[in-house]
């Protein structure tokens, strides 16, 4: 269990830049360093629904059968949600040679071949979370898995214990929140799609487009409605929009949808309405309402596929059909009886989603009362369920277009029924504590009062934000900054942003940054500074330097070699700000507020970068004039040595705000003691040194000793758990008569005769242990 932890805490948010830097090509999906050949390897590829991990694995096969990929002979594509579906049991061979391809001839010659070249062998589950819900990942009992039958989970859960045909690859797609490590025990590779940039957007929109007489007004439409263009970074998203766009265009309009719900249910309306008559149109909405029970109680399942055969009546079936809401498949036929089974899934996660809040609005059984339980804003209660995660956004927006024509046209609810769900809502927001509510909680209610586009609910949110809001680690994709943007924008309050780890891309950090009413801003280093150049390349010195006012830096914690190259980046973009500023108001000097005012500084870069990074550090600390609190000390040891205090000591006179500096437990012996001490009494306003658990002993104590008269300003030093034998106590102890200043010597060693540090105390109490 420990070990699945370490590996979600693992997998956190990382800079836009830390994604473009990881960027990979699809031929380098499979090159895994350090691995052994005659193990199996597991590669892990997250995205969330509607990404492009069916796409991509489609796109594998392919070049596969293009001849890439070349150290594998053997490739066999998987999609969970139907191999899953029924209850039925596999042995590896069946599942291969019978399920997925069933050759002319030679079956047993060719999976003989398979169990003897398992390295020659791509296995690819698509939707791994299809194959799991709320139970436990069995383990594979059966003795002989190749031959045996058991459940498609067994036989997973075999090829990932690697009792099944090690050796082999297992590429499995799932979503970020499927917590997929509860079920392997170990992954080797782990790869993030992360849906469309801007640009890829606009390229998306124009190829589907392309030769249209409207292409350009396609791309100009979208983009004036930045909501659904924020949603197009999302390849499915996207994809809808551009049929919106197609079908409003035809028909001559002018302007989108302006929510996510009012998009799917012009989406559901343009489908059925125009080939629907009089006669249909009530079979119509019984089959819709159907469809959507079917959509609501699959999603609960985590599932979003069935056998046809379990579909209530001939007509939902042909309906689904129809209008696309499900796409067909076939199982492969029984040996046995011979006959040929079909499936239908949903086709598409948003779809389904949409139908789920229909059918909660529809369903009768669903009173007025039970329904914000659907909604799940409070952060100590868990989310209904994962695959339905769009359903709370849909059933606001559905509970605010009750009146909408192309509602009454889905449906015969009755409106009374449906207004008084909408003051329900209305009233459970009113009661919510907004201020108590995690960052995807809040995340999550902006998006829901964002789609009722209720000024009310807007107003009412906005006000009650509080000012200081974190995001420290949370997602924030497109759409979560345009609706953050859009209800920040309409408080009168100032707002202090916590946006670090949260991958906010260029566009949204300028927007957020540029509101009048957000006084301050913490943000990547890497994506802060790229933004600055951004804007000065622009020659909007205005904004940058709104921008430069409002980041904060302090504290700062550098954890790798990246966060010091980003400190000198940062440095570095001062001088530059010089040339801006000047050229902008005549100014001949410029300090970035958050260099001028950091003032504590901590390293934990370990022993393999410690004494590279510090090196690196050490040639930009005299650009933090108000720096008071230096801290080496880390639970991994940076292990900076002598050549590390040589290093900071040259500096020393530059700390002058310096108060605390500790250096413990960095592999520092008498040879740097010396080095510090000879410069300790440059750092005029140091009240606290530390050296604990260092390497000095009574030579380096005999030079601190030395220099302790002339640091005024300290008040405490800790040589605890070094080499200072009774000696060196001595001399410290004799040099603490001249230091009426000093309150606090912490000195025991294990080198010390208790008897000795004993009578050190007593001759001056200010000596403790």
């Amino acid at each position: 269990k420990n070990s699945v932890k370490a590996m979600e805490k693992e997998l956190v948010p990382c800079s836009l830049q830390g994604k473009e830097k990881a960027t990979l090509k699809r031929s380098q999906i499979f090159q895994i360093l350090g691995c052994k050949d005659l193990e199996t390897k597991v590669i892990v590829v997250l995205g969330k629904a509607g990404m492009g991990k069916s796409i991509l694995v489609q796109k594998i096969c392919q070049d596969w059968s293009n001849g890439e990929f070349s150290q594998f002979e053997f490739v066999f594509l998987f999609d969970c949600k139907q191999i899953s579906l029924p209850e039925k049991r596999y042995s590896l061979k069946y599942l291969l040679l019978e399920f997925f391809v069933k050759p002319q001839e030679g079956s047993k010659e060719i999976f003989e071949y398979i169990l003897q070249n398992p390295a020659k062998v791509l296995l690819v589950f698509d939707g791994f979370e299809g194959l799991h819900d709320h139970e436990n990942f069995p383990r594979c009992s059966a003795s002989q898995p190749e031959k045996d039958l058991c459940s498609i989970k067994e036989l997973l859960s075999g090829l990932i214990q690697k009792k099944i045909l090690n050796g082999c690859t297992l590429l499995l797609t799932a979503r970020p929140k499927d917590k997929v490590y509860q079920y392997v025990s170990k992954v080797d590779k782990t790869i993030e799609i992360v849906g469309f940039s801007p640009q890829q957007r606009e390229l998306y929109i124009t190829k589907y487009f392309e030769g249209l007489p409207y292409c350009d007004n396609a791309l100009k439409l979208i983009k004036e409605c930045e909501y659904l263009f924020s949603h197009c970074y999302s390849p499915v998203m996207c994809r809808f929009v551009c049929f919106l766009c197609e079908t409003v265009l035809e028909i001559g309009d002018k302007s989108l949808p302006s929510t996510l719900t009012a998009v799917f249910l012009k989406f559901v309306q343009q489908k059925i309405i125009p080939m629907q008559t009089d006669v249909t149109a009530m079979q119509n909405q019984e089959s819709l309402a159907t469809l959507a029970r079917i959509a609501w109680y699959l999603g609960e399942k985590h599932q979003s596929a069935m056998k046809s055969d379990l579909l209530p009546s001939k007509e939902v079936k042909e309906f689904a059909l129809k209008y696309g809401f499900f796409l067909p498949f076939a199982f492969p036929r029984h040996s046995d009886s011979g006959e040929e089974e079909f499936g239908s899934t949903f086709s598409d996660f948003v779809i389904q989603n949409f139908l789920g809040a229909l059918h909660l609005m529809l369903a009768e059984e669903i009173k007025d009362k039970s329904l914000t339980k659907y909604l799940s804003f409070p952060s100590k209660k868990k989310k209904t369920c994962n695959w339905l995660d769009l359903v709370p956004r849909f059933l606001a927006g559905l509970l605010f277009l009750q009146d909408d024509p192309y509602f009454c046209s889905l449906s015969n609810k009755d409106v009374k029924q449906s207004t008084k769900k909408q003051k329900t809502l209305l009233k459970y927001i009113r009661r919510l504590q907004i201020n108590e509510l995690c960052p995807e909680r809040l995340l999550e209610l902006l998006h829901c009062i964002y789609e009722t586009q209720s000024n009310y609910l807007l107003q009412h949110v906005a006000l009650r934000l509080k000012p200081d809001l974190s995001f420290l680690g949370a997602v924030l994709t497109p759409p979560d900054i345009h609706v953050l943007h859009s209800i920040l924008k309409r408080s009168r309050k100032e707002f202090s942003l916590d946006l670090r780890n949260s991958s906010i891309d260029m566009q949204g950090l300028e927007d957020l940054v540029g509101l009048k009413n957000v006084a301050s801003f913490r943000a990547s280093l890497s994506d802060t500074v790229r933004l600055w150049k951004s804007l000065e390349q622009t020659k909007d010195y205005k904004l940058l330097r709104a921008s430069t006012e409002k980041f904060v830096l302090d504290p700062f914690k550098a954890k790798t070699m990246k966060d010091v190259s980003d400190l000198s980046d940062l440095v570095e973009m001062q001088e530059k700000m010089i040339n801006c500023v000047q050229d902008a108001s005549g100014c001949s000097s410029y300090e970035i507020p958050a260099i001028k005012n950091l003032r504590k500084l901590e390293f934990a870069l370990g022993p393999v970068c410690g004494l590279q990074g510090f090196l690196k550090l050490v040639e930009i600390l005299a650009a933090f004039p108000s720096l008071q609190h230096l801290d080496l000390d880390a639970l991994s040891e940076n292990g900076i040595g002598d050549e590390g205090a040589k290093s900071l000591s040259e500096v020393f006179p530059t700390l002058t705000s310096l108060e605390t500096l500790n250096l413990s437990q960095n592999k520092i012996t008498d040879v740097g003691a010396e080095k510090l001490a000879t410069a300790l009494p440059c750092l005029s306003s140091l009240k606290t040194l530390s050296l604990y658990n260092n390497s000095i002993c009574d030579f380096g104590a005999e030079n601190l000793a030395k220099v302790l008269p002339a640091m005024a300003s300290l008040r405490v030093l800790d040589v605890q758990y070094n080499k200072i034998t009774g000696v060196g106590a001595q001399q410290l102890t004799d040099s603490l008569r001249k230091c009426p200043h000093i309150k606090n010597l912490v000195m025991w060693n294990p080198t010390i005769p208790y008897g000795v540090l004993e009578h050190l105390q007593q001759l001056d109490s200010r000596v403790t242990v």
